[in-house]
């Protein structure tokens, strides 16, 4: 699954790299007729503004995987630094860390991003920072419970007593023991921003100008009547399919890297 997964995402980040060079026609200019069919010019016809949607959907990988890595990041960087710090202090910082992160963890997710996304505006910055702040939460419970379970260690003990800080505990002995946990979370993180950034753009909540998967389907499914001809075969089929082979493949990679993060997988 591991191999798969990251010959999945490979290929997504590779077309994403060379949109430029892979797409026929510039997304957003008038390619063709409205609503082409397929055909040697058009290998997935033209929406209803006689743009090209093979082109389209080229030009929506980069802004998936964009927004895939950089809230992903946000998140584990986030939910690291909240649980290392509550881990490794203790005390009242553990204290006001966690009970703001159990209010976070309390929050429906969904609804809060799409009342965020809905005030602040559409734009991929604001889709990428409530992405990553409704990911932070669990990835600081992970990483504070490892934390925890390194510090009461007697080696880490014996680094204090020496005068260690806290920076040289997180480097030396903090990092390499949640370093697979912080990788599995990442990954799960952007497959979940895949779906997520797509459903957002699907409900009309990203930038309207950004070419995105979820914005093809929102423009196919606005158009009445593309389920009674065959319009749906190629103008709704195609963005679906990429949005789950993203995930899917995202989704392998980190079922492969399970064994590698998950203490009881090595125990049992």
């Amino acid at each position: 699954m591991l191999t798969v997964g990251i010959a999945i995402v490979a290929g997504v980040a590779l077309v994403a790299l060379l949109a430029p060079v892979l797409a026929p026609y510039d997304p957003r200019a008038l390619a063709g007729p409205s609503l082409a069919s397929p055909s040697a010019r058009h290998l997935l016809g033209t929406n209803d503004a006689g743009q090209d949607i093979l082109s389209q959907l080229i030009w929506g990988a980069r802004s998936s995987t964009i927004v895939a890595g950089l809230a992903a990041s946000l998140a584990v960087a986030i939910g690291a630094f909240v649980g290392a710090a509550a881990g490794l202090a203790r005390g009242a910082v553990d204290v006001v860390a966690m009970r703001i992160t159990d209010v976070a963890l309390a929050l429906p997710a969904l609804p809060l991003m799409i009342l965020v996304v809905a005030l602040a505006g559409p734009s991929r910055t604001t889709v990428i920072l409530v992405i990553a702040l409704a990911g932070w939460p669990s990835i600081a419970r992970v990483v504070r419970s490892q934390a925890l379970t390194v510090g009461r260690r007697g080696y880490v003990q014996a680094a204090r007593g020496f005068g260690a800080g806290p920076l040289y505990l997180i480097r030396r002995h903090l990092l390499p023991s949640v370093g697979p946990l912080v990788t599995a979370n990442f990954v799960y993180w952007a497959a979940t921003a895949v779906v997520l950034q797509a459903g957002l753009a699907f409900l009309g909540l990203s930038d309207p100008t950004e070419i995105s998967w979820g914005a093809v389907l929102n423009r196919a499914l606005e158009h009445q009547g593309v389920y009674l001809t065959s319009q749906w075969t190629w103008w709704v089929l195609p963005p679906g399919l990429a949005i789950t082979l993203a995930a899917v493949g995202l989704a392998f990679i980190g079922y492969g890297l399970e064994p590698r993060s998950n203490p009881r997988w090595e125990r049992t």
